[in-house]
C-alpha cells in the first residue's frame, strides 16, 4: 500500500504566481492611462482661450488720457507734485493706441528668427482694474496656437522699480499654483534684462491702485 502525501494549507494555490504578476501589471496600465488622460486634460486646459475681460475703450478716454499725462508732464516740468489718476477705460485705451500689437501678424518672408518672434507676439492685451488690485490679460501666439494668460495682483513702487506682488493667475483655463506663480513673477521681475524695463520715471515716487482707478504720484 503506498503512501501520498496530502497538500498542506501552507502549499501555494496553483496558478497564483501567475496572477501576481497580471495584477502587478493592470495596476500599471492603470496608473500609466491615468497620467495620460492627466497630460490631456492639462493641454487642453492650458490650449483653452479664456474670454477677454468686458473692458471698454474709446477715442474719447484715450484722449482723456493724453491730456491728464500732459497735464502731469507740465505740472513736473515746473517743478510742482502731481497726481495722476486714470481709469480702466482711460488706462485700457491708452495702451490700446500705444502698444505695438498685430492682432493677424503674418511671418511673410521673415527670417527663422522673425518667425520665432511672431509665433510669441502678443496679440491683446487688457487690464481691469479692481479696487485695489490689477488683473491683467494677455492674448499671445505660440507655435500657431492662441494662449492666454490671467494674472492678478498688486501694483506698487519701491526702489525706482515696478513691483508687483501676485495673488493669483491662470493660463488658458488652466490656474497656476501659487507658489509656482511667486517663483515666476519673482525671477521675471530680478532678471537683469527684465530689471531695467520695470524701472520707473524718477519723478515717480508711488504707484497703486486704488478704488478702481490707477495712481501714480509725481514729486
Amino acid at each position: 500500500m503506498s503512501w501520498t502525501p496530502s497538500s498542506s494549507a501552507s502549499d501555494p494555490v496553483p496558478g497564483a504566481a501567475a496572477k501576481k504578476p497580471g495584477y502587478w501589471k493592470l495596476i500599471f496600465r492603470i496608473v500609466r492611462w491615468t497620467t495620460y488622460a492627466c497630460a490631456l486634460i492639462t493641454i487642453l486646459m492650458i490650449l483653452h482661450s479664456a474670454p477677454p475681460p468686458p473692458v471698454v475703450t474709446s477715442p474719447q478716454a484715450a484722449a482723456s488720457a493724453e491730456q491728464k499725462i500732459a497735464q502731469v508732464e507740465q505740472a513736473v516740468s515746473s517743478g510742482q507734485s502731481a497726481t495722476l489718476r486714470m481709469d480702466e477705460s482711460e488706462l485700457n485705451s491708452y495702451l490700446a493706441s500705444h502698444l505695438d500689437i498685430s492682432p493677424n501678424a503674418s511671418p511673410g518672408g521673415a527670417s527663422p528668427a522673425d518667425v520665432e518672434q511672431v509665433r510669441s507676439a502678443v496679440k491683446d492685451v487688457k487690464v481691469q482694474l479692481i479696487e485695489d488690485r490689477v488683473r491683467a490679460y494677455v492674448l499671445f501666439g505660440f507655435h500657431g496656437k492662441d494662449i492666454t494668460l490671467r494674472l492678478e495682483g498688486k501694483l506698487g513702487a519701491g526702489d525706482g522699480y515696478l513691483k508687483f506682488e501676485p495673488v493669483n493667475g491662470q493660463i488658458g483655463s488652466l490656474p497656476i499654483p501659487q507658489s509656482s506663480l511667486e517663483t515666476a513673477v519673482r525671477r521675471m521681475m530680478e532678471s537683469p534684462v527684465n530689471r531695467e524695463k520695470l524701472r520707473l520715471p524718477v519723478e515717480i515716487s508711488d504707484l497703486r491702485i486704488e478704488n478702481g482707478e490707477i495712481v501714480a504720484t509725481y514729486k
